[in-house]
């Protein structure tokens, strides 16, 4: 393990993209600042241990569960209507068989002369 000394409002670079500062320092706690890409996951250790326990559970997922699972989902009605054929004749577009309309705003003339004259 490497360890290194910092103080309040210094940093320590990982790699390239990874940022750690000491933002505050209170008897003895330390407060840091992480800056990283966000494909890139940051965690305190014990919640990242509480995520690994979750995930290793939901794996061990058998095959009486999913039996159980296919038979509670079942598509809703507007898509049954979607994949089927006869309506997908009588039906443009999936957001119209939900019922989604698009209402755009008008675009004067004047408006967009104004702007080509102004830059």
């Amino acid at each position: 393990m490497l360890v290194l000394s910092r103080q309040r409002d210094e940093t320590i670079m990982i790699g390239d993209e990874i940022e750690i500062s000491v933002v505050d320092i209170r008897g003895d706690k330390v407060r840091l600042g992480i800056n990283a890409p966000t494909r890139i996951a940051v965690h305190r250790k014990e919640v990242y241990d509480a995520i690994r326990v979750e995930n290793a559970q939901a794996s061990k997922i058998g095959p009486a569960d999913l039996d159980t699972l296919a038979q509670t989902i079942q598509p809703g009605p507007a898509r049954r209507s979607v994949r089927s054929p006869k309506a997908s004749s009588s039906v443009s577009s999936p957001a119209k068989a939900l019922g989604v309309t698009t209402v755009r705003p008008p675009v004067s003339s004047s408006n967009s002369s104004q702007d080509k004259s102004s830059a």
